[in-house]
């Protein structure tokens, strides 16, 4: 009886087991089956920060002639809708400065209307705003993400640097770059066949297209055999350019009054004038340069005058910098704005543009300088630089020299290969430059 009892407890137990195994068993089957199915929803879909699985997008580029209202109109917006948007949106962005050319985006509603519920539009690669076409219609400004990945470039020049540039298969804009950096340092119409150059900036990337340069970082011009370096620092909050000494690439005056042009006559105490047909001294430089080509002031000053000369320099403007240096811009086709008798320029400020007024036989810039009333050849010109790095900064300065010099040194100078393995940091405010 004992030996019974005891079977029929073993069968019940067992019996238990089993219901809780099967019960479990079941339980995580149908919690797999739920998690595989969790796992196989797509994730909301976002354009612009809008969530657009519920929408039908349109994605199309502005047309020739094509206005907003066109756009709209095709998928049922209608005029009065038209309008109220153009006039309630205008302080964040107007319609009218809707560019051919440019891309934009439609949410339409998934239904067989498909209005337009909201109208995207990329006023640049990076900047765009949003219309929301609803009961309230509002627009706002966003911006896309941008990445920022660190990129070289290399060669020996030629002929000119944007053509070695070009011919190296780099962004031709990092020529303006350098000529900007350079600019107190380097005169580039003096730019010779040999020179060299090596560059380590930043290279801005939208959605994955790039959409140009950012800062350089370092950077070094063999100019007539000697390395010229460029490093990018930050001190103070403000950041410049300073040569391996961490003295700032920067002097009272530019090297030259406007950019990429070949000098067509030197400073000579004698010279045949090309329609005086006679020798006399010319005390300048002539730049050979294309009508309408700005003319910018070397450094701060005060206008002289800005006025026809009679001895055939034509409209010329005349600044005086300080008490020893004053400079002369002549053959001009117009002055630059605000220019007159009295007016404070800034350096790179435009004082004027490329002409052939007076005694010239084309467009150019006659430009001089004298030094205490002394005529100067301009492409001798020393003029002292400006602050160097703080002491407080100079050490962490070095370091960061140090590691640049160390990266350019690597890089070849046939511009063949490029630093690949550099970090993308990502950004959405990278305004300042």
């Amino acid at each position: 009886m004992q030996k019974r009892s005891i079977l029929i407890i073993l069968i019940a137990a067992a019996v238990i087991a089993a219901g809780i195994y099967f019960f479990v068993k079941d339980s995580f089957f149908q919690a797999g089956e739920g998690l595989e199915q969790a796992e196989i929803i797509a994730p909301p879909r976002f354009l612009y920060g809008l969530p657009v699985d519920s929408f039908d997008v349109v994605q199309d580029k502005v047309r020739n002639n094509e206005f907003l209202s066109e756009i709209l109109l095709k998928h049922h917006v209608d005029y009065p809708t038209i309008t109220r948007l153009a006039n309630a949106t205008r302080g964040v962005f107007d319609v009218r400065k809707i560019r051919y050319g440019n891309n934009y985006t439609l949410l339409l509603s998934n239904d067989s209307l498909a209005k337009a519920r909201y109208f995207i539009y990329e006023i640049s690669p990076i900047d765009f705003v949003i219309y929301d076409l609803g009961d309230t219609i509002h627009a706002r400004l966003g911006a896309k993400e941008v990445a920022v990945v660190i990129d070289t470039a290399s060669g020996v020049i030629n002929s000119s640097l944007w053509n070695a540039l070009v011919d190296n298969g780099d962004d031709p804009n990092l020529a303006n770059e350098l000529s900007e950096i350079y600019a107190w340092t380097i005169d580039f119409f003096g730019i010779q066949k040999g020179d060299s150059y090596k560059v380590v900036y930043e290279r801005r990337l939208v959605d994955g297209e790039n959409i140009g340069i950012g800062r350089v970082l370092a950077a070094n011009m063999n100019h007539h055999g000697k390395d010229i370096h460029a490093f990018y620092f930050v001190q103070n909050e403000q950041g410049d350019y300073y040569d391996d000494e961490a003295n700032s690439l920067r002097r009272a005056f530019l090297k030259a009054p406007l950019k990429f042009k070949r000098i067509s006559s030197g400073f000579t105490h004698s010279r045949m004038h090309p329609i005086l047909k006679i020798r006399r001294p010319h005390l300048g430089v002539d730049y050979a340069a294309d009508r309408g080509t700005p003319v910018v002031s070397i450094g701060d000053g005060v206008v002289v005058f800005a006025k026809w000369d009679n001895g055939g320099g034509g409209r010329a403007v005349k600044i005086k910098h300080n008490g020893t240096y004053t400079t002369l811009y002549m053959h001009l086709s117009k002055y630059g704005p605000g220019i007159k008798g009295g007016a404070r320029v800034k350096q790179g400020q435009i004082v004027g543009y490329v002409g052939s007024s007076g005694l010239a036989t084309g467009p150019h810039l006659d430009f001089r300088v004298y030094r205490n009333n002394q005529a100067t050849d301009p492409t001798k010109l020393e003029s002292p630089p400006a602050h160097p790095v703080d002491a407080a900064y100079r050490q962490q300065f070095f370091a960061e020299r140090d590691k640049w010099m160390r990266v350019l040194h690597n890089i070849p100078t046939t511009g063949t290969d490029s630093l690949t393995s550099w970090p993308v940091v990502t950004n959405t405010t990278l305004s300042e430059k």
